[in-house]
């Protein structure tokens, strides 16, 4: 690292003309990531489907097939753009604006580096921050935009004069009201933890120690229902039942084509990108990780990389799990996500309290590690499968076996700790195939 007089030093934010170029040039740059971003999403989708389903996937347009999102969006500017006859027009235009242009402001207080610094022509070196906008009620502002998403979901639905599309959009309205409370539960941890809702204390609290010092190790199981969360606020499979072409046609866009449908496709991309910065941002540090502070620019380049091992993740999500019955995914938000967030922030909040009694940050990691045994312990008993009725010719011992049978009990419970989010989803699938089998129907 170079050496830069601090006497030449400017804080941008001091500035009104400093505060403003900042602003345009951060726009224009996130909006044009946020753009490629969403169509190479979609080639980076086919790509790692390819390879789980032993496939060869895009090769054709351009070396390796790099150019096929640009003749996606070329093929979807030439389609007949149709609007029904019944429709409301108005509403039915505005619908594909209403879903894009929240997931693209929803990003606006994301910082994603650290603050640079960066020399001008008047001499002085300006300490410019990496966020459009770092407001103080940083996350109160992306739960309002992602709820908006909604909206033109369901007004898509509703203006297309169709009952199919109008199916979709109520299981839209459903499915945000189901999941988005367990998130806003979630998102209270790291408020709770650093006392702000600011983006940039929160990510500058998971600083140190490096990685250790995320906030995910603190609360894993509340990182997990927002992650699993942010799946059903954007209507990824195994949460796309607004959308089940299997019973609802296509859902909510069925009556869309061309360009309309090109924003309701670029909406899903982008509102992928931008869970996967908020979940990078409140639980696995943001764009800290090793030399950063010593190399600023390293900043974007690790949120980059994070943001791009969130989405692999989602789309691994798609190509294991199927989609789950309707009143299953009702289930699962209300009977299992919202108890567990509730539970998670709690025992946050019963931590904190204990460790600021005693003046001790060492005991709060200590009764938020035994917390999450408990926890992990109590979610494991519970999701064991049930054993099969013995025959009456079988005689089999059920019952414990003593504290040795405690302790194996115990060592298990710790065991599948890092399992424990797989075992949540392979019971809602064992759930599933036992609600398929024809004895049950």
């Amino acid at each position: 690292m170079f050496h830069v007089d601090p006497s030449v030093i400017r804080e941008c934010s001091m500035y009104a003309s400093c505060g403003i170029a900042r602003a345009i040039v951060l726009s224009l740059i996130v909006f044009f990531i946020l753009l490629t971003g969403f169509a190479y999403t979609t080639f980076l989708e086919r790509r790692v489907l390819s390879v789980l389903q032993q496939r060869i996937g895009p090769n054709r347009v351009g070396p390796g097939g790099w150019l096929q999102p640009a003749a996606d969006g070329l093929k979807l500017m030439f389609k007949e753009d149709v609007t029904p006859a019944g429709a409301d027009r108005i509403v039915f235009w505005l619908a594909p604006v209403m879903k894009a242009v929240p997931a693209v402001l929803v990003v606006a207080v994301i910082p994603l580096g650290p603050p640079l610094l960066i020399p001008w022509f008047d001499g002085f070196w300006y300490h410019v921050p990496m966020a459009i906008a770092d407001v103080n009620v940083g996350v109160l502002y992306m739960l309002a935009w992602m709820s908006l998403g909604t909206y033109g979901i369901v007004l898509a639905g509703w203006s297309s004069n169709n009952k199919y599309s109008m199916l979709g959009g109520l299981r839209a309205s459903a499915q945000m009201i189901s999941y988005e409370l367990s998130m806003g539960l979630t998102m209270a941890v790291p408020i709770l933890i650093t006392g702000s809702m600011s983006l940039q204390t929160i990510i500058n609290a998971q600083a140190t120690p490096i990685v250790l010092g995320w906030f995910v190790f603190q609360n894993p199981i509340s990182a997990a229902i927002l992650m699993i969360a942010m799946l059903a606020e954007v209507n990824r499979a195994p949460f796309d039942l607004p959308e089940a072409e299997s019973e609802l046609t296509a859902g909510y866009h069925t009556e869309y084509s061309g360009m309309k449908f090109a924003l309701f496709f670029m909406g899903e991309y982008i509102s992928m990108i931008s869970v996967s910065m908020i979940v990078v941002a409140l639980f696995f540090g943001g764009y800290h990780f090793a030399l950063v502070d010593q190399v600023p620019l390293l900043g974007p380049i690790v949120f980059f990389i994070k943001v791009v091992a969130f989405l692999v993740g989602m789309i691994w999500v798609r190509a294991t799990l199927p989609r789950i019955r309707y009143d299953r995914l009702m289930a699962l938000g209300w009977k299992v996500m919202l108890p567990l967030a509730l539970l998670g922030v709690g025992w946050t909040a019963v931590s904190l309290i204990i460790g600021d009694a005693f003046g001790s940050s060492a005991l709060y990691f200590v009764i938020s590690g035994v917390f999450f045994v408990i926890v992990a312990i109590g979610v494991f008993i519970a999701l064991r499968p049930t054993p099969e009725p013995a025959s009456e010719t079988t005689e089999i011992d059920l019952q414990p076996k003593g504290a040795n049978y405690v302790l194996l009990e115990i060592l298990g419970g710790l065991i599948s700790i890092p399992f424990v989010i797989f075992r949540v989803m392979q019971g809602i699938v064992q759930n599933l195939q036992a609600g398929l089998r024809p004895e049950n129907k």
